[in-house]
């Protein structure tokens, strides 16, 4: 089995036609690091070469599945870093590439010929939901939650994947309010395939995996194709090159620099309370202020 920092990937002895790959930082709820989105497709990858797999579980150690980008440790320092520039003016192109790629990793899940599952529990939120939905499939314990609350203030989900999955009105919804919605919500809206208590969570994805690993791989493949190819002509990938633009925007505009010295001032933990909390978020003008205040500038 290969090796990695931040996951593994292996078959089990008695399920030798599921691939299990599981996003092992539970000491940082799971948060993608550098490494891990290459990582994540070079486990694909290897799942896509083994000629036995028919299917790939991921799923996350610990208490949840993927708590998003670890940024506390970026959102606090006063770093130079393709996608927290302190340079200025910014260079978009720069942050693009960055996060494209990390997209291109993610969406390994989504391109590999093999059917893909999210067995999620706990968190699977901003970047996180990112690699649950790029999933064919997602199986969610009742009290698991999904979302991507960024979109309140720095972030913009990259894959794009959030109207794919739920229609143009719920997706907006989400996207507009950054609100996190439970494993009942996401089965009931069609983004869960399978929804049980968290007890049954382990069966009812190995029950799923089970039925669609005695399908013939080229079967598997070929129906994969059909309904990728409608996602495609729809313009998933036109729709996540925007995203993937704007998600930088978010994080050098007037908001995303004022949530950047807010956290930077009084640590992350208050700046996310703040952009959760549904309080207004400074904008524009008033951001541009605040900016300068923190920064001791007249």
């Amino acid at each position: 089995m290969p090796n990695f920092s931040t996951l593994s990937i292996a078959v089990r002895e008695d399920a030798p036609k599921i691939a299990r790959l599981v996003l092992d930082r539970p000491g940082r709820f799971n948060a993608i690091d550098d490494a891990m989105p290459e990582e994540i497709r070079a486990a694909v990858e290897w799942a896509e070469k083994n000629d036995e797999v028919h299917v790939v579980v991921i799923e996350g150690a610990g208490k949840g599945f993927c708590g998003g980008y670890d940024l506390v440790a970026y959102a606090e320092s006063e770093i130079e870093h393709p996608c927290q520039q302190e340079s200025e003016p910014w260079d978009p192109m720069v942050d693009y590439a960055v996060m494209k790629k990390n997209t291109e990793n993610f969406m390994s899940l989504w391109k590999c010929s093999k059917p893909t599952i999210a067995k999620i529990h706990g968190a699977a939120v901003a970047g996180g939901s990112d690699i649950a939905l790029c999933c064919d499939l997602i199986v969610m314990a009742e009290d698991a939650r999904i979302g991507y609350m960024p979109t309140r203030v720095w972030g913009c989900p990259t894959t794009a994947m959030w109207t794919f999955k739920l229609g143009p009105t719920r997706a907006k919804e989400m996207m507009f309010t950054g609100n996190m919605i439970d494993g009942r919500k996401a089965a009931e809206w069609g983004l869960a395939n399978v929804c049980v208590p968290l007890e049954q969570l382990e069966a009812a994805t190995r029950k799923l995996a089970d039925r669609i690993a005695g399908v013939p791989k080229s079967h598997l493949a070929m129906h994969k194709m059909v309904v990728n190819q409608v996602m495609l002509t729809m313009g998933l990938e036109q729709t996540q090159s925007l995203a993937t633009l704007f998600d930088g925007i978010t994080r050098h505009n007037p908001e995303g620099l004022w949530f950047r010295r807010y956290a930077q001032k009084h640590g992350f933990k208050a700046a996310i309370e703040w952009r959760d909390s549904g309080r207004p978020i400074p904008e524009r003008d008033e951001a541009r202020r605040l900016i300068n205040e923190m920064k001791g500038r007249d």
